[in-house]
């Protein structure tokens, strides 16, 4: 299968790249320095982890997740689905959040899915085997390729931050439709994840100096 990934070792080059031909992104850099290389192991903990962001601040979601670690420690499938969903409830997970885990471990454990055989599908078959779980859609799926896989095309069209960051560099309006905004997304092909790295950058760095 064909699909192209970026390593930690061009990550700089290619954020270099997008700068020459974009001066926004430039700018970014220019003020901001190259963003962090943010990845995550592909693991159930991971994908786990990434269900708790879905609607929800980075923050609340690592909360959840260290709650449940010091709660069970290694998180498996097995101890997940050993947990009560008052457990979990006591994690800070949702009732809808703690039935999405259950599904997804259970489709581990019956082999449904294979982690590791992922790594070696192209993204759209990695996106029809991922998006047949319950819970799990293509905002889920984007962010799975794009810190867990490394994955070198994907715009998170679902994703907030992402979406506000390229509106606010490129100053369009809040109302800017979706196509649009995919439209301006496609002028980093083949590598709009590395400028998505960008824009949350941008957007993170923005906050921080509020």
């Amino acid at each position: 299968m064909e699909f192209s990934q970026f390593t930690p070792s061009e990550f700089r080059s290619l954020c270099d790249s997008l700068a020459a031909k974009d001066q926004d992104i430039k700018n970014i850099l220019d003020q901001y320095d190259y963003p962090p290389f943010w990845s995550r192991p592909n693991t159930f903990e991971t994908l786990v982890h990434i269900i708790l962001e879905q609607q929800v601040s980075i923050t609340s979601a690592l909360a959840a997740l260290n709650k449940l670690r010091d709660y069970v420690g290694e998180i498996t499938p097995e101890r997940i689905l050993s947990l009560s969903e008052e457990e979990l409830r006591a994690c800070y997970f949702s009732r809808q959040k703690t039935a999405y885990v259950k599904h997804l471990a259970q489709a581990l454990l019956d082999k449904q899915i294979d982690l590791q055989l992922l790594e070696t599908q192209s993204d759209e078959t990695i996106r029809t085997t991922l998006s047949q779980l319950k819970g799990i859609g293509n905002w889920t799926i984007d962010i799975y390729l794009i810190f867990v896989l490394k994955r070198s095309d994907i715009f998170p069209i679902g994703d907030l931050a992402a979406v506000n960051a390229l509106k606010q560099l490129k100053n369009m309006p809040k109302e800017t439709s979706r196509e649009i905004l995919i439209e301006k997304a496609a002028n980093w092909q083949p590598f709009r994840t590395v400028a998505t790295m960008l824009l949350w950058h941008y957007y993170l760095s923005l906050r921080a100096k509020k």
